[in-house]
């Protein structure tokens, strides 16, 4: 007789496990610490918001250079406000583009009249740093380079330190994405020469979303005083409004940093960046060997794959239908995401979230049990890159 299924796949709130880039699987502990509700003008709440932006601040290494502003709402809002307000009217910002977050940084500037040129490389495929510097060098007009350090469209691990390296020779002003990496990717303000760099609440942090936050060199943004195109975006004038009232200038997200605050302590409690990033590093390795050994092939060599999330090609078999795949996998209680990639066909599973070693090893246990139940026997790449 054939065995019962299994039961769905649950996190310790009895919620579907989250295998996404954000929003993710929390912990039962942040999800509680938004239960209650605090005053915007509280002296309580007013210490618990000033205590994240500065351990944020520290957790990049920018403690006496660099100080975080932070945003309502999703990462594109920081990553919009950190554009529109240290890229001066009259600059310009070099994207560096292999992905979706590149492409809507161009589409940023587009909206707010910023003269902007692009380095794209294929979606699994890093920028050129020798094409970097010799951009610079052909046009002084670039003032600023703009890069994603893990771009999620394929799960790239971009080489943020050698870019940041050719841009400080270059003379010019460093602009990152962080988002998917902030919290489990190196990032340390002493080394990593940057103006401002983007992150939000609800990715490596595992926090909720609701929540951007620039993380800015203090003199940089002293010196933005007038560039901001919008009220809501302009990081000097949230900056000055913080420094002056202690307050944010509208109504925050207080219960959004509220359990961020508890899921920086956890972090913490983690072992902090190294951490979290050596188990988000062991999920990523039992999801690629589990897969490959189901005959699934990922986009990106092992060298580029940053333990974010992980693309794979859609099988050849014509028995797999993506739908049908995520709805079995789902009534599992696992939810992926699709691909958004241009080069192949292709699915992403994510690595990030309060996730282990057991919920991975599970996730690739469906997988099997749903190929099976399609009738997939041929796993290899619809198109191979």
């Amino acid at each position: 007789m054939p065995s019962a299924p299994r039961p769905p796949a649950a996190s310790e709130t009895g919620d579907p496990i989250l295998l996404t880039p954000g929003p993710l699987t929390t912990s039962r502990s942040v999800k509680a610490a938004m239960l209650h509700d605090w005053g915007s003008r509280d002296d309580e709440f007013i210490r618990t918001n000033a205590a994240v932006l500065d351990r944020i601040t520290a957790l990049a290494g920018g403690v006496g250079t660099h100080l975080t502003v932070p945003v309502q709402g999703s990462g594109t809002f920081a990553v919009e406000a950190m554009l529109t307000t240290f890229v001066p009217r009259q600059g310009k910002v070099l994207i560096l583009v292999n992905g979706a977050y590149g492409k809507r940084a161009a589409k940023i500037c587009d909206y707010a009249g910023r003269a902007y040129a692009l380095l794209e490389t294929a979606e699994d495929t890093p920028p050129d740093s020798r094409r970097l510097a010799a951009m610079l060098e052909a046009d002084p007009a670039i003032t600023h380079v703009f890069a994603v350090y893990c771009e999620t469209t394929s799960g790239i691990l971009n080489p943020i330190a050698e870019i940041a390296s050719v841009v400080e020779r270059q003379g010019r002003r460093l602009l990152v994405d962080a988002m998917s990496a902030f919290g489990a990717l190196p990032v340390d303000a002493r080394e990593l020469r940057f103006e401002a760099l983007a992150a939000s609440s609800n990715k490596c942090l595992e926090g909720v979303p609701g929540m951007g936050f620039v993380i800015c060199d203090k003199a940089a943004l002293a010196a933005a005083k007038g560039n901001a195109t919008t009220l809501s975006l302009d990081l000097h004038d949230q900056w000055a409004a913080m420094e002056r009232t202690k307050q944010w200038r509208f109504t925050p997200p207080i219960h959004v940093i509220v359990a961020l605050h508890r899921a920086i302590e956890e972090h913490a409690a983690e072992g902090g960046v190294a951490g979290r990033g050596a188990r988000y590093a062991a999920n990523c390795r039992i999801l690629l060997d589990g897969m490959r050994a189901l005959g699934f092939q990922s986009l990106l060599p092992d060298r580029l794959q940053a333990p974010i999330i992980v693309t794979f090609h859609m099988p050849r078999d014509p028995r797999f239908a993506f739908e049908v795949f995520y709805d079995k996998l789902r009534q599992r209680g696992y939810v992926i995401y699709p691909g958004k990639l241009t080069v192949a066909d292709s699915f992403r599973i994510g690595c990030i979230g309060r996730l282990g070693a057991e919920h991975m090893q599970g996730a690739v246990a469906a997988v099997r049990e749903v190929i099976a139940e399609m009738g997939v026997s041929e796993c290899g790449a619809r198109h191979a890159a």
